[in-house]
This record gives structure tokens, C-alpha cells and sequence, in this order.
């Protein structure tokens, strides 16, 4: 009777805890990945907002609240406006990449002016609300920022006519904060051509072009070539030192729209071991005009990249605030965990996203660029 009663008790045992594992694995969902890990997304162009519609008065800009019906900053109101704290905090957000960008219509004019006047409200944005947003401008302190409970807060420049072709000025947006260039927008620079120029060219990357890829590397300045024609993607691929970024691109091969990366760039950001930030733009994302985006055409890129070059070189890049159409599912920045519980279902034909694979996703990936584009500007 012992034995018949210690191995009862051994059987229950085993019963429960096999119980307790199966429900701590069936109770796992995507969006636990950014408890562990910070979402860290590429590219929000709230600032060029907050001066279209405030001309840059934070006073006037009710951050704290959510804005979603809002007069001004609401759905109905603004096609644009995606982003408020309440709403950020309900995305896990855990960095952020705030963007200085300023028209193409300012090249050879008043854009580094202008910038500067960008960069100058990301800055009293941040220093505004030091409860929830820290500036943060090495790769080291964005966990410890976001574990503090705050959002990491970092600073892009979107766009090379905002250099005005000046290697001084490069280094003094570094010392600014600005941790990455956007090599163009929609202009070609003098040194560096668009992805409007699609499957031509004006200039490609130029000697000069070069040498501010080479000066970025030396300094520690992310490359970020979203934006950049397909030429010179490669052409910057072939000569940078450190690891590039893509803040806000998807896939080419999904959508052939001249923003997004063609496979064979793909491959050489996994060979430079760079990362490509999807963008969540509906006429990026979904080029069939017949539909609306959804949040499965975003996956459908974030799949194809992971299937092509493997989980390390993903990351996510909404471009919330910047863009005028968002895919249904994805309407606003509180939306991030919806679509991390959709990637870790893994449907039939569907990579398996595992824990680490999501965490990697949301942010490890960029933090690992960071780090080695840090590395890269040491040593030169």
C-alpha cells in the first residue's frame, strides 16, 4: 500500500506540474516579447507635425491625452496623426526614433535652417515630458532607459539635402543627437540619388558620396538608406565600414515599389549584418490598388525577409505620423501587439517566430547595429 500510495502521489504530481508547463506555453503570446525586449521602431515623424499644425508650440499639443477623436490630432481630422502617449504606452513602445525631416522643397535653400529647428523641438519635445520619453543617444542605454519605464528617445534626420552637402554639418547634428542620416528623401542630392530615379540614375553614389558614407562610419552615424535608389543601396553596401539600417522600408519582391529592397540587397545587408525596419505604409506594403492594406500584408513582408536572410536582420520601422494611409489592423501606434500575437501563431507555410526570434525583431536587432556601428566609429 506504500508503494501504491507514493506512486499516486508521484503520478499527481507529475500530472500538475506537466499541467502548469503546458498552460505557461499555452498562455505565451506575441506580444509577451515586449515585456522581455524593448519594441524599438525606426522611424515616427511626429515632429514634422507638430510644425505643420503648431508650428512647433508644444504648449498647444496635449500629448498626455489620447487624440484619437480629437479636434485637430484625431482620425477624423488628421489623415496623418497616429501617435499620443496613452496610445504609445498601449503599444509597448520601448524606443523610439523621433524624425527631423524637412521638405525636399528646401534643397539649396533654408534646410538646414529648417532642420535644425526640427531637431531643436525633438529636444524640448523629450525634455518636456521627462516621466516617459529620455534622450538617448548611445546604444548601451536604451534598455536601461526602457527598463527605467521610460521610452528610449533617439534623433534621425530624414534626408541628405538636410546636410546641405557638408561633412561639418554631419558632425554637428551627431553632436546634436541625431544618431542616423537618411542618405535622401524624394530629391536626388548631388551625391546620392533617390528611389524616385527607380530603375535609372543621375549620380548614384558619387566620390562625395562616399565620403559621407565614410565619415558616418567614422563617427558613428547610422546609414539608414531607406529612400535611396536601388543602385545605391548596393553601391553603399560595397563600401560601408559598419552595418546599415533601412529605418522604414519593406520588401521589394512583395510590393515593387521603388521604396522597398530589391532580394539581391537583401542578401547584402545580411552579409553587412545590417537590418531592414518594414514600413507599415499602406501603398508600400499592398500594390494591389484593388483593396485595402491589412496587417497580413505587413506580415507577408516581415516573412519574406525573415524566409530570404533569416531572423537577425528584421526590424520594424510604422512610419506612423508620416504617411497618410495605414493598413487596417495597424491603424495607430498601439497597434504593435496585435501584429507581434499575429506573427507567433505561425499559420500553415509560415516561419515559426519563436520568443527570441520576436524579441530580436522588436529591437535586439537594431540595438545590435547600434552597438557595432558605435564599435566601427571607435575604432576609425
Amino acid at each position: 500500500m506504500v508503494y501504491i500510495n507514493v506512486a499516486v502521489c508521484l503520478s499527481v504530481l507529475l500530472l500538475v506540474i506537466g499541467l502548469s508547463v503546458g498552460l505557461s506555453v499555452n498562455t505565451f503570446r506575441g506580444r509577451d516579447a515586449l515585456d522581455s525586449a524593448p519594441l524599438i521602431d525606426g522611424h515616427n515623424d511626429l515632429p514634422y507635425n507638430l510644425y505643420g499644425k503648431l508650428n512647433n508650440h508644444l504648449s498647444d499639443f496635449n500629448f498626455e491625452s489620447d487624440l484619437s477623436n480629437d479636434s485637430v490630432w484625431g482620425k477624423k481630422a488628421c489623415d496623418s496623426c497616429f501617435t499620443d502617449l496613452p496610445r504609445l504606452l498601449k503599444g509597448k513602445v520601448g524606443g523610439q526614433f523621433w524624425v527631423a525631416y524637412v521638405s525636399c522643397s528646401s534643397q539649396y535653400k533654408d534646410s538646414l535652417q529648417l532642420t535644425m529647428r526640427q531637431i531643436d523641438v525633438i529636444r524640448r519635445f523629450i525634455q518636456k515630458y521627462p516621466n516617459n520619453l529620455q534622450l538617448v543617444t548611445e546604444a548601451g542605454d536604451i534598455e536601461t532607459t526602457w527598463r527605467s519605464g521610460k521610452i528610449a528617445s533617439m534623433i534621425g534626420v530624414e534626408g541628405g539635402h538636410s546636410l546641405d552637402s557638408s561633412l561639418a554639418v554631419l558632425r554637428l547634428y551627431y553632436d546634436l543627437g541625431v544618431r542616423y542620416v537618411t542618405l535622401t528623401h524624394t530629391c536626388n542630392t548631388p551625391w546620392a540619388d533617390a528611389s524616385t530615379v527607380d530603375d535609372g540614375y543621375v549620380y548614384n553614389l558619387t566620390e562625395f558620396g562616399q565620403a559621407m558614407v565614410y565619415e558616418m562610419n567614422r563617427i558613428g552615424m547610422l546609414v539608414d538608406l531607406s529612400h535611396v535608389s536601388h543602385n545605391v543601396m548596393r553601391e553603399v553596401l560595397a563600401i560601408t565600414k559598419a552595418p546599415v539600417i533601412f529605418s522604414h522600408s519593406s520588401a521589394f519582391s512583395v510590393c515593387n515599389h521603388y521604396r522597398n529592397v530589391p532580394d539581391d540587397v537583401l542578401h547584402l545587408v545580411k552579409k553587412n549584418n545590417g537590418v531592414v525596419m518594414v514600413n507599415f505604409y499602406s501603398e508600400f506594403v499592398n500594390c494591389n490598388a484593388s483593396r485595402n492594406a491589412t496587417m497580413e500584408d505587413v506580415i507577408k513582408h516581415i516573412n519574406h525577409i525573415r524566409r530570404l536572410i533569416g531572423p537577425d536582420h528584421i526590424g520594424i520601422g510604422g512610419d506612423y505620423d508620416g504617411v497618410s494611409s495605414m493598413p487596417v489592423g495597424l491603424e495607430d501606434v498601439s497597434k504593435y501587439p496585435d501584429l507581434f500575437d499575429r506573427l507567433y501563431e505561425s499559420r500553415e507555410g509560415e516561419p515559426r517566430w519563436t520568443k527570441e526570434d520576436l524579441e530580436k525583431l522588436a529591437g535586439r536587432n537594431l540595438i545590435r547595429v547600434f552597438q557595432a556601428t558605435e564599435a566601427v566609429g571607435t575604432k576609425l
